[in-house]
């Protein structure tokens, strides 16, 4: 049998209200030279039953004992016989051209390891005007990577031989969840990777999404990542004293704050990140992005000195003071009758 270019990887666990439509959504995808290897992770309703009644010869179906998000996609990873590994969730919707784009790119870029998508946030089947357009160019994401993730798990599409040089998802419990923060960081500091501007993900907020429960546990992991991120970009093989500080104010973790923050270092070292990511991507400027994450340490750092963590960040003061202000100009508005005499 000829390998197909394409496989997407799918691990389901008890999803068997939200499963089938998922599936919909890759077979009829506008690319079709593709393996979906369907994992049964562990699960007690029908998702077995809904997963062995699929009838497409691009479909392989495999049950197994329930071994963990990071586990389960390894072992797809292992399974696999394409040239590019996409992912898709069991909740939520590929758009029909996604495949075909994401292909078309990493064709086209060769030394581009990751693309995702942006994508459209809907709350069960209901559509809302929230979306994720994420950073598309490399060196936005690599600079945006340092704090946080910005790739839409279920849009991804992956170089396996890239995926196999790092190793795949980290099943290490110290550093996942979030597996797939974790998996993009590693890929960036040998690769480049990319978003494409189009929403071709529907990214579904439904009641039992894993991404939607146990939020607090992996922000210990996420400060971790991060600080390996910023500590990289600086050319750090492991972090120091100021990356930990700043992963930590960029994720609220104040206490996690070593002691003598300097927060003047703290900007020069996010300034050093931002100048070296530019100067390997000719063209790039990244001074805004720059100046915005310096705001927002400084914010950080100084609520974090004053005890007030429940402050609102510098842009939503700006938004609080500017409507405040715009009220007051109408509240002090001449009336009727209280006009000016001449």
């Amino acid at each position: 049998m000829t390998s197909p270019l394409v496989s997407v990887i799918l691990s389901v666990r008890n999803g068997a209200a939200d499963l089938p439509k998922a599936v919909d959504t890759i077979l009829k995808q506008t690319f079709a030279d593709f393996e979906l290897i369907a994992i049964n992770n562990g699960s007690s309703d029908g998702t077995g039953a809904i997963l062995d009644g699929l009838d497409d010869p691009r479909v392989r179906v495999f049950h197994q004992k329930d071994i963990g998000l990071a586990g389960a996609l390894n072992r797809g990873i292992s399974l696999s016989r394409g040239r590019y590994i996409a992912r898709q969730d069991h909740d939520d919707w590929a758009k029909p051209a996604r495949l075909e784009r994401q292909v078309a790119f990493l064709e086209a870029h060769p030394r581009c390891a990751l693309v995702g998508t942006r994508a459209e946030i809907w709350v069960g089947n209901t559509p809302t005007n929230r979306v994720h357009d994420h950073p598309t160019d490399d060196s936005a994401l690599r600079f945006e990577l340092m704090f946080n993730n910005y790739f839409v798990h279920s849009s991804i599409m992956m170089r396996a031989s890239a995926v196999q040089e790092v190793g795949g998802y980290s099943i290490d419990p110290k550093r996942q969840p979030p597996e797939d923060y974790e998996l993009w960081s590693r890929l960036a500091r040998r690769f480049e990777v990319a978003n494409l501007p189009d929403r071709l993900t529907i990214y579904r907020e439904v009641s039992k999404s894993m991404s939607r429960e146990g939020v607090n546990p992996f922000l210990e992991h996420l400060w971790i990542i991060s600080a390996e991120n910023i500590a990289f970009s600086v050319g750090c093989e492991i972090p120091q004293h100021d990356h930990w500080n700043i992963s930590a104010l960029m994720h609220g973790l104040y206490e996690r704050l070593l002691p003598n923050s300097n927060i003047d270092r703290m900007c020069r070292v996010i300034q050093e990140a931002g100048r070296r990511i530019q100067l390997n991507s000719p063209g790039s400027d990244l001074s805004q992005r720059v100046k915005t994450a310096t705001e927002r340490l400084r914010f950080a750092h100084a609520k974090c000195k004053l005890g007030l963590p429940h402050a609102k960040p510098p842009e939503a003061l700006r938004r609080s003071i500017g409507f405040l202000f715009r009220i007051g100009k109408l509240l002090l508005r001449p009336g009727p009758g209280r006009g000016h005499q001449d």
